[in-house]
């Protein structure tokens, strides 16, 4: 099923994502059940989503816990199959700690989850509301973490397990904005997000302070598309959520979405 005419529409670093999303499509094809992904990012599901509208006989759903989730679980199944709640497999967890005496932050709780052997499509969004930390996880790790998690950086924590009306709504400071770029290179797009020069963007990028879909990045040349997300430490966040097209000198108009650090 791989073949240029998909591959042509992708980045050749997405390869193995569209083999994943192939590989889903071909065994609920084949014998006609629902198939459960890891957790996508929105990149990955806009991914999955295009592959799946080329199959006449297959549905999906994607869910991360609550409805503004960015990582989810993406389920295919035949059309005529109703997905349930538990089809999901998701697990939610509250971070106990002591609240009163120190504080945890973000990268703190994805590098500690990440350093205990966790792959980062094993767990979904991390959320905070008013010192409040919740995970969102997949059921086939919740052993691990209940077990293998008492520590972010130097807190002592316990992992309590709770149920999903028991997930805390993070509030939402994303705010749309249009920029003008001279390309799609990941360092004219932070400079342009962000008000950086050029060579400022270029550096933070490689001293390893930028993620593009959570995951570490170093390449200033890196050519970003749409639904990619791009972490700046310090600065902030940004979504891709549109390319506008072109303008009069050639320049690439973007939509986006930004929360500032």
């Amino acid at each position: 099923m791989v073949n240029e005419n998909i591959s042509q529409h992708f980045r050749p670093d997405e390869q193995d994502i569209i083999n994943q999303i192939l590989d889903m499509i071909a065994i609920a094809q084949n014998q006609y059940r629902p198939v459960l992904s890891n957790f996508l990012n929105p990149r990955q599901i806009y991914i999955a989503q295009t592959l799946i509208h080329r199959t006449d006989d297959l549905a999906f759903q994607v869910c991360g816990g609550f409805s503004a989730a960015e990582m989810q679980r993406l389920l295919v199944y035949p059309d005529y199959y109703q997905p349930q709640a538990e089809d999901f497999n998701l697990t939610y967890f509250q971070i106990d700690y002591p609240a009163k005496f120190t504080e945890l932050y973000h990268r703190q709780i994805l590098g500690s989850l990440i350093g205990s052997g966790l792959k980062r499509d094993s767990f979904g969004d991390i959320l905070n509301h008013q010192m409040v930390w919740q995970l969102v996880v997949s059921t086939e790790i919740k052993e691990f973490i209940s077990r293998q998690v008492d520590r972010i950086g130097r807190v002592h924590v316990r992992m309590k397990e709770i149920s999903a009306d028991q997930l805390v709504v993070p509030s939402s400071d994303w705010e749309e904005n249009h920029i003008t770029v001279s390309s799609l290179r990941l360092d004219a797009v932070v400079a342009n997000a962000f008000n950086y020069s050029r060579n400022r963007a270029k550096e933070t990028i490689e001293h390893g302070l930028v993620r593009v879909n959570w995951e570490p990045l170093e390449r200033p040349d890196y050519s970003l598309a749409v639904h990619d997300l791009i972490s700046v430490r310090h600065g902030g966040r940004v979504k891709l959520t549109q390319i506008t097209g072109k303008n009069r000198k050639n320049n690439i108009g973007l939509n986006i979405q930004m929360i500032k650090a």
